[in-house]
């Protein structure tokens, strides 16, 4: 496996003093906490605005717990990003209403060109997406020109319009052994160490672009095995955002989405979450006799050292929502070549995924047929 040649986000010393500005600027825009009854008659008038607008809510499972039972109880959306872009494709409403990050929206727009994209702060933003600058990354690919480009979906429009393919955590590994198969050497961006695992688990040629993302980037190894001692018979979820020697002590390695389908599926009692807390909302509503443990963090997206939320997820509010469906603002544009451009990359990863359904055949025996699956998640 090659990198390139420093353990840094490669960005320029101007957006790198900018990025720790927007960390700074969306810790101070989090909305303040709502009393009960305030946040009663904001969700009746969102619920009321949704239906007048023709529209649908789409969250991500990183957001406040209760935009994602709201999204859940007027009939929208909770996943990951590519879940959302999928079910706003899908879906019937004109309007969609993304509460997520940018990159979140503008996926749903790539896929949705013909509706109106709201979200509830266009500022909210990605540390993978700020670290990945479409000018110095298409510098990068262009001067490596023989290799297949793969993003990750936690990038800008224009870096997806750059690349030859857009993966997910849960696809990236399948994407990655089949263009190995097939002898093409690769550029992997933004995230280090998502593309180490991946490079890791597939013997890939891949040149990777040194992005991490703030939040699991944080999660430290030392105080995980620590953590683990105290309770020996927890199961270890780590997302593979996060640094190897974090990976290395997991019981369970993947997608946002295959971390929650562990916590109900497997024997254990007792779980320790290395991704960002808003998941384990939706872990504890489905295992409400289980315990979630956080996995500790240096303590540098947050206040305390145990607090793994994303700044930017926690600019999305109640408020914002209602706002945003009141006076149609926080709409996001695209001009349609950079959306023609942006969807193929994406288009190739669902077809890649769908076909790869298609070729798992089943006997119909569960026990027999579980391993066929092991590997099939949501793309």
């Amino acid at each position: 496996m090659k990198t390139y040649p420093y353990d840094a986000p490669v960005m320029s010393t101007d957006n790198r003093i900018a990025t720790q500005m927007h960390i700074e600027y969306a810790k101070a825009k989090m909305p303040a906490d709502l009393s009960r009854s305030e946040r009663l008659v904001v969700e009746a008038n969102i619920k009321q605005l949704l239906k007048e607008h023709n529209a649908v809510l789409v969250a991500h499972y990183y957001v406040d717990p209760f935009i994602q039972d709201l999204a859940l109880a007027t009939g929208g959306c909770v996943g990951d990003s590519l879940e959302m872009a999928r079910f706003g494709q899908a879906h019937s409403a004109q309007t969609l209403v993304v509460a997520g990050v940018r990159f979140m929206g503008e996926s749903a727009k790539i896929l949705s060109m013909e509706k109106t994209v709201l979200m509830p702060d266009l500022e909210a933003e990605c540390s993978l997406d700020l670290g990945c600058p479409a000018d110095e990354f298409s510098a990068f690919c262009d001067a490596h020109p023989e290799r297949t480009v793969v993003v990750y979906a936690n990038t800008s429009a224009a870096v997806k319009a750059r690349a030859d393919w857009v993966v997910t955590s849960s696809v990236g590994i399948d994407i990655v052994r089949h263009l190995h198969a097939q002898g093409e050497p690769i550029i992997w961006g933004p995230d280090r160490h998502l593309g180490k695992y991946i490079a890791a688990e597939t013997g890939a040629d891949m040149l990777l672009w040194q992005g991490s993302c703030l939040v699991h980037n944080e999660f430290k190894a030392t105080e995980l095995m620590q953590l683990k001692e105290d309770h020996p018979n927890a199961k270890v979820l780590v997302h593979p955002e996060s640094p190897d020697s974090v990976v290395a002590l997991a019981d369970v390695v993947g997608s946002t989405s295959k971390l929650l389908q562990s916590t109900y599926e497997m024997d254990a009692d007792t779980f320790i979450v290395a991704t960002d807390l808003g998941i384990l909302h939706e872990m504890q509503k489905r295992s409400p006799t289980k315990r979630f443990l956080a996995a500790p963090t240096a303590g540098e997206s947050a206040s305390c050292k145990s607090c793994a939320f994303c700044p930017w997820m926690a600019m999305n509010g109640l408020k914002g929502i209602e706002q945003c469906l009141t006076h149609s603002s926080g709409e996001v544009l695209m001009t349609p070549e950079l959306a023609v451009a942006a969807k193929k990359p994406l288009q190739r990863m669902l077809d890649f995924a769908e076909a790869q359904k298609q070729r798992v055949a089943a006997s119909g025996d569960i026990v027999k047929d579980r391993a066929l699956f092991a590997n099939v998640g949501a793309a």
